[in-house]
């Protein structure tokens, strides 16, 4: 087995370039020969700087990257979201349309003239100012209880008022915040049959101006309830987790094991006491001052005998899929197998979902590395949903001869799940329009760059393959996805929500909301043994610091 090598950021630079054949057959040895010859890419820009920072408007500046081939311009991103682009002898730029009173990490990709992409700039956290707007709007009145079931219960208030505008309310039990709604009605769901809870009601606005709280309001969810079934009932905490729990999957004894992203540890998780146990860290694994880091995780089939766990992660020069031996409970680091090196890393866009497949395939979402032209490329890994044979080498019946290509025109693929016909359902992230979720083809082109969701100057072409279903990205922001009983359970990071879908041949029916922000930003969903469902959250995600986030790990009942 070749050892595994870290590289420095300028060697990492002419990894990126991108240029790495998505044919190329690896199993035990890096996917990067010696002689193999890449091109160069732009190095990163550097010292960017804000000032004059309004209330929806910042200036940009920065130093420029340089490049073997010519610059053609610079993107402007915040937060994984490209907001603007400029040619690349602009060293400046002004970014309107922001938000007031909010936090953005900005930071400028370099692109050169052969499409090549450069790393991050440097992170610049800007705030918005505050408006003057500080009248905050009056306290919601009526707050009422207007149904409940054995694990949930439905709220009903009378309207505020504002001198701007209310923009949405938040509900709290306690100190805790249990839902977000913009009308004025919410269910608290998720509660144990037979519990009491009191609750209370504050408005807001768009200046962040909270009201003084409504007057509580107590009901108790009746009895009954129980499992096998698909609608989402009483969620149970698991265990509390300090860093951002990724990848999941559950071992044949019933316990878990999940990644965790920035501390880079694999940890064994007992379900039925929420004991933790770090069974061993990653090596070589890299942060990228964003998405990067230890992400997918999958089980090979035939765990109970060869002892395979597969890891999708993240180094200084790349992005990775290897596997281990765990064996009596601890990650055997000296087992490791590098089944494929050299998709493209950068600060997001980075994928990293692992899910094997009915047919013994390793199947890989792997994001489009803030490069959007990696998607329509066949020779680039990135912008792809992947597929491998468990050693590693491109399967004889891939759609692309030699090549790990099974379909392409992703953006930032998250989310993937086989139904009971075998089909692959895959879940991704849009940039500023559009998220979706895609029946994916063998062979399929899904349209990134030129469509997102529905929308985009190429959507008209016949070759694309429509998405399923679209969300405005501030209701998705897709991450997990998982299927019982051909019930599509969909976790959303920024729409702080678990949708559920029925599968009706080659739909779905109409996405339907749970938990509206009553566990924060939600990454992983998946199928549990006992019919319900694991889940995550997923705050502090937007850096590589360690052990920064309050997450845990849920149990959902199925009723």
């Amino acid at each position: 087995m070749a050892p595994r090598t870290r590289r420095s950021l300028a060697v990492a630079g002419a990894l990126l370039a991108g240029a790495l054949a998505a044919g190329l057959t690896l199993t035990t040895v890096p996917a990067l020969a010696a002689s193999q010859s890449v091109a160069a890419v732009p190095t990163p820009p550097k010292n960017l700087k804000a000032a004059n920072i309004t209330e929806t408007t910042v200036d940009l500046s920065w130093s420029a990257s340089t490049s073997s081939v010519g610059l053609a311009a610079y993107d402007i991103y915040h937060d994984g979201q490209l907001t603007k682009s400029v040619d690349g002898k602009t060293l400046k730029a002004t970014v309107t349309g922001l938000t007031q009173n909010t936090t953005y990490g900005f930071y400028i990709n370099a692109r050169d003239t052969k499409g090549g992409v450069s790393q991050a700039s440097n992170t610049v956290q800007v705030t918005t100012k505050k408006s003057s707007d500080n009248t905050p709007p009056s306290a919601p009145t009526g707050l009422k209880v207007s149904g409940t079931t054995a694990n949930s219960i439905s709220l009903t208030w009378t309207k505020s008022t504002d001198n701007v505008g209310v923009t949405g309310y938040t509900v709290v039990e306690g100190s805790s915040q249990v839902g977000l709604s913009t009308t004025t009605s919410f269910t608290v769901q998720g509660l144990a049959p037979n519990s009491s809870h009191t609750y209370t009601v504050t408005a807001r606005d768009a200046a962040g101006n909270v009201s003084k709280a409504s007057s509580p309001v107590t009901g108790k969810t009746s009895g009954g309830g129980g499992g096998s079934g698909t609608t989402p009932g009483q969620v149970t905490k698991i265990a509390d987790d300090k860093d951002v729990p990724w990848g999941l999957v559950t071992l044949p004894d019933g316990s878990i094991l999940f990644n965790e992203r920035d501390t880079h540890n694999l940890v064994h998780l007992d379900p039925k006491t929420g004991t933790k146990t770090t069974a061993g860290t990653v090596p070589g694994v890299s942060g990228t001052n964003g998405e990067g880091g230890l992400l997918g995780l999958e089980i090979s089939p035939t765990f109970s005998s060869d002892n395979w766990i597969y890891i999708y992660f993240t180094t200084s020069s790349d992005n990775r899929i290897a596997r281990f031996k765990y064996t009596n409970g601890k990650l055997d680091t000296s087992s490791q197998q590098v089944l494929l090196k050299g998709i493209l890393r950068n600060q997001f866009h980075n994928g990293g979902r692992l899910r094997f497949g009915p047919d013994g395939k390793l199947y890989a979402g792997v994001g489009d590395g803030e490069g959007p032209n990696n998607a329509q490329d066949l020779n680039s890994l990135n912008g792809k949903i992947l597929r491998l044979n468990p050693d590693g080498s491109v399967p004889s019946d891939n759609p692309f001869p030699g090549k790990y290509v099974w379909s392409y025109g992703h953006r930032n693929v998250e989310g993937l799940a086989f139904d009971s016909q075998g089909r692959l359902w895959e879940a991704e992230l849009g940039n500023s329009v559009m998220d979706e979720l895609n029946l994916i083809q063998k062979g399929g082109n899904y349209g990134w760059p030129s469509c997102e969701g529905t929308s985009g100057s190429g959507c008209g072409n016949s070759k694309f393959i429509k998405p399923v279903q679209t969300w405005p990205v501030a209701n998705a922001s897709p991450s997990g996805l998982a299927i019982v009983h051909d019930v599509l359970f969909m976790a959303a990071l920024r729409g702080e929500r678990l949708y559920r879908m029925q599968i009706t041949g080659d739909t779905t029916t109409k996405p339907v909301a749970y938990f509206n922000g009553t566990y924060g930003r939600l990454r992983t969903v998946e199928p549990a043994p006992d019919g319900g469902l694991w889940l995550t959250n997923s705050s502090g995600d937007k850096d590589s610091t360690p052990n920064n986030s309050n997450d845990a790990i849920f149990h959902v009942q199925l009723n």
